[in-house]
């Protein structure tokens, strides 16, 4: 099992926790990986740009000059894409993205994020993330303390308003519940940073 020093909020050693090896210490697969960002960014997408086909564009009801005799090419609409103000051809229209993942994917490339994570070093636990007022500076010191990187990622056991406001204004730093994470933002951070109570809900979460 993955064995990692627990910190408090002043970078301080507190004590050692052991993380399940099948959760933080797994195989990392690479492939389910790249399937899971890509489903994630995927499903980011609206889908609601739109172009008009020249059926739908307003005019060119008349044919511009007739068939024969003016030695120029024959046209039948003004709104033809070809022409200035015409339709678009092959334009965008509104779509759906959004891909799907089974459980047992999704299960295998958050197993393979964290452990990731663990190989490389780049999980910090604390044994508690808390503050008693909404200050910025707390959180930014804190960061500082414990090592933490300018992308950070952290993750609380449940919600907290004043932790959450207190780092929406640091820059590269996100939060997120453990039950909430995704593997595109364990990936995309230079830093996993997580309560002590956080890991113990991730593991209850994905130990069914």
């Amino acid at each position: 099992m993955p064995k990692l020093k627990v910190l408090d909020m002043a970078g301080k050693e507190v004590g050692e926790i052991e993380l399940a090896d099948n959760i933080f210490g797994a195989e990392v697969n690479t492939a389910v990986l790249h399937a899971a960002v890509r489903t994630y960014l995927m499903n980011q997408r609206q889908g609601t740009q739109s172009t008009l086909t020249r059926s739908e564009v307003s005019g060119g009801g008349k044919k511009p000059w007739r068939q024969k005799g003016t030695g120029r090419a024959r046209q039948g609409s003004t709104r033809a894409p070809q022409w200035i103000h015409g339709g678009i051809a092959h334009g965008p229209k509104p779509r759906d993205y959004r891909l799907s993942l089974n459980k047992k994917v999704r299960r295998a490339a958050t197993f393979s994020a964290l452990s990731s994570k663990a190989q490389n070093g780049e999980i910090i636990v604390i044994d508690s993330i808390t503050t008693d007022e909404y200050k910025t500076k707390t959180m930014v010191n804190m960061l500082s303390a414990v090592g933490a990187k300018k992308k950070s990622l952290v993750v609380l056991p449940e919600v907290d308003m004043k932790v959450i406001r207190s780092m929406s204004n640091i820059p590269g730093v996100k939060t997120v519940q453990a039950n909430m994470i995704s593997v595109y933002d364990i990936l995309n951070c230079d830093t996993f940073i997580m309560a002590k109570a956080a890991a113990e809900k991730i593991e209850e979460v994905y130990a069914k």
